[in-house]
């Protein structure tokens, strides 16, 4: 049996992928000298450029738990998602690594991102559902964990004994030396992000409802974290270890790594809204693009990685800065690389041209009769 799928969220999906490549191209073309968040430094256009890619991993991850939902019918749902969760994270820390962000093959340094922190919660969720975790459970677990994983900020590694590396996973946010001057470094912590796929799964069941009831209790839901958001961050007493100050950009400056709860329900808020919003049924590029994401987080880092590559050659005779970790050792960025907003997304609107017909040829592959089993890992 297929899964069942729904344009809405695979539009909403398709949206975030665009917001995801704006920011992807602003890291590798953009200039690096202003930190977009630095409220001293910034300007309206760099921080909403930023700021607004802020919803990509939350919504990414809360619609990998819904898609699972989708599924649940196929008998083999919790084998496949084990599996296509060993995938991601092996897909992470081989072609993401190697061909997106690094362009070596040493591994003196490497990062687990957000395909890594979606393959390990679906590993954690198919042993869940084989164990008869059920929607309403999941619900109330992910939403448990997104509330209260901000209770342990305190707690460091070094408490943990022999099991340092276990916390380091989930929460304690720092590199681990696995081999001599050879790291690791979760900058997306389990945690939080595991609360958020489980209670995506748990989101799920509202599609069971009647259209209008269902959009009515998605509307409702995502009213509800917008207006908790704005009240816990109004008054600083819970839901982020970094307080507000005097001004907007700090108000929306919210932690990222790991996600805190407020960052979860400025993100998660707002996009549940425009869920209840989307049409059901529509077609186009965007719809598209959500309905092949892993296909295109593939394909479009090493396309705007290998883009600036060829750009530093032409320019600066070398592109060493681009070819390892950022900070590990790596040369100096040039001054004067890079382009200012408008460049930023004139490459970014170039690279989704391109990106386009790559992923519709995928999406007709995949249809087919007799596609290759390996082709649904993709």
């Amino acid at each position: 049996m297929s899964a069942r799928r729904i344009d809405s969220i695979d539009l909403l999906r398709g949206i975030v992928i665009l917001l995801m490549a704006l920011d992807h191209t602003r890291d590798f073309f953009g200039d690096l000298s202003v930190d977009p968040m630095d409220a001293g430094k910034t300007w309206p256009a760099l921080y909403a450029t930023r700021w607004i890619s802020h919803f990509c991993a939350p919504v990414f991850v809360f619609l990998a738990g819904t898609g699972a939902w989708m599924q649940r019918e196929k008998p083999e749902l919790s084998q496949f998602l084990i599996r296509r969760g060993l995938w991601l994270v092996v897909l992470e820390l081989t072609w993401v690594r190697c061909f997106g962000w690094f362009f070596n093959f040493h591994y003196k340094f490497s990062v687990g991102q957000v395909i890594w922190a979606i393959g390990l919660s679906m590993c954690v969720l198919g042993v869940a559902i084989r164990i008869g975790l059920t929607p309403r459970v999941a619900a109330w677990i992910g939403t448990a964990i997104i509330f209260l994983h901000n209770l342990t900020d305190s707690w460091k590694a070094e408490q943990f004994g022999p099991l340092w590396w276990l916390w380091r996973i989930l929460h304690d946010r720092k590199p681990m030396e696995f081999y001599p001057e050879h790291f690791f470094f979760p900058q997306y912590p389990l945690l939080p992000w595991l609360g958020v796929l489980i209670a995506g799964f748990g989101f799920g069941a509202v599609y069971q409802q009647p259209e209008a009831r269902r959009r009515q209790l998605t509307l409702w839901l995502g009213l509800a974290a917008t207006a908790l958001f704005a009240a816990l961050r109004w008054t600083n007493w819970y839901g982020d270890p970094r307080p507000w100050a005097d001004s907007l950009y700090s108000f929306l400056n919210c932690t990222k790594y790991p996600p805190s709860l407020l960052f979860l329900l400025m993100t998660l808020g707002p996009s549940v809204i425009l869920l209840a919003r989307l049409p059901d049924r529509v077609a186009g590029p965007v719809v598209l693009f959500g309905r092949t994401p892993l296909f295109f987080y593939l394909i479009h880092l090493p396309m705007i990685h290998g883009a600036a590559a060829l750009y530093a050659l032409a320019g600066w005779g070398n592109a060493d800065w681009l070819t390892d970790a950022p900070g590990w050792g790596r040369m100096p960025r040039p001054a004067d690389f890079g382009f200012g907003l408008p460049g930023v997304y004139a490459i970014w609107a170039t690279v989704m041209l391109v990106c386009y017909p790559l992923c519709r040829w995928f999406a007709e592959f995949k249809r087919k009769d007799g596609a290759p089993w390996w082709a649904r890992y993709l």
